[in-house]
């Protein structure tokens, strides 16, 4: 059986994608930080089927040791601070995470398992200020967060391993990608739980930024399907993983409203302190490469994303509150 090592195995992208690699057969390692907080609620239905391990991405060492003991095969880096917002108020944790915490994956891999294949998550919000409509493999970077420079770090030095090192290393610039696992200090999944707490009497408004920010949203289970997919190849490259579409903040508060029998227009109130200090307006992708060379294609659509996230949201409540 082939071993999968996954870093960030709690989070969204993670619990998906264990489960996708369970399904395939794969010895499943999951690498969690020490922490008072960790939440295995994501993983809870596969957890006695994975072997989880602590390791750190400040702490090389520990990254060398779990190479070490688990010798795995194939190595998906989701583990980052990945909250924009939070990187304004934390940039150099996010620097070090993010940016740096990839560069100690890769020697670590270069050390001890240098042909092990290597997943680097890397994302849209490298774009940033957008220097052309779709954004490509091609497009050039101008981030503009202290996040989306991160990213930029990381995506770099694992095309500087793969080229210096001859390492299979290959990086999925992935759009923004959702699901009912969406932690709840994101936008969409702000709204689909506001919707819910909303039609259930719980609260009366959802405070939010831009209305008219524009997003490529897709669902995070069809995009981990993508990074396996991108290891499976006979060489590595990089791709850019969307929907080739772009929907406004405001869409996604109309259908999922719409959805509750709900009006967003009497429930959102614009609130500036959820504006960032630097707005991306564009994001859209062009990912007719990933199409074409990997065979991927999404299954499910924006509408049926988000009326998804809003039924599991009013299930998760009313089971909470006993109805």
């Amino acid at each position: 059986m082939p071993v999968a090592l996954v870093t960030g195995i709690t989070g969204q992208d993670g619990s998906y994608l264990a489960e996708m690699l369970l399904e395939k057969g794969y010895d499943v390692v999951g690498m969690v930080r020490r922490s008072s907080t960790i939440t295995f609620d994501r993983i809870e239905q596969i957890q006695d089927k994975i072997t989880i391990v602590q390791g750190d991405l400040h702490d090389q060492s520990s990254l060398v040791n779990v190479f070490e003991e688990y010798k795995p095969d194939e190595v998906y880096n989701l583990a980052a601070q990945s909250f924009v917002p939070t990187s304004w108020n934390q940039p150099v944790l996010t620097g070090e995470v993010t940016a740096l915490g990839v560069t100690r994956m890769l020697d670590a891999m270069r050390l001890v398992r240098p042909k092990a294949r290597f997943y680097q998550a890397s994302s849209s919000e490298m774009f940033g200020k957008v220097q052309e409509v779709p954004q490509s493999e091609s497009t050039p970077l101008y981030p503009r967060s202290p996040y989306g420079v991160a990213k930029v770090y990381g995506h770099w030095i694992t095309i500087n391993y793969r080229e210096s090192y001859d390492m299979f290393a290959v990086s999925g610039i992935l759009f923004n990608h959702e699901s009912p696992r969406r932690g709840l200090e994101f936008v969409t999944r702000k709204i689909t739980n506001g919707v819910a707490r909303i039609k259930l009497g719980l609260d009366t408004e959802i405070g939010l930024g831009n209305l008219d920010s524009r997003r490529d949203w897709g669902y995070a289970k069809d995009y981990v399907e993508a990074m396996w997919l991108m290891l499976q190849k006979d060489s590595p490259d990089d791709y850019v993983i969307g929907t080739g579409e772009t929907h406004e903040v405001r869409e996604f508060c109309e259908i999922a409203f719409s959805y509750a029998d709900l009006d967003y227009k009497e429930f959102v109130k614009k609130d500036e302190r959820f504006f960032r200090p630097a707005e991306v307006d564009l994001l859209v992708s062009d990912p007719s490469k990933a199409k074409q060379e990997l065979g991927w294609e999404i299954k499910v659509g924006f509408k049926e994303l988000v009326e998804m996230m809003v039924q599991a949201d009013l299930d998760k409540i009313k089971q909470k509150l006993g109805q």
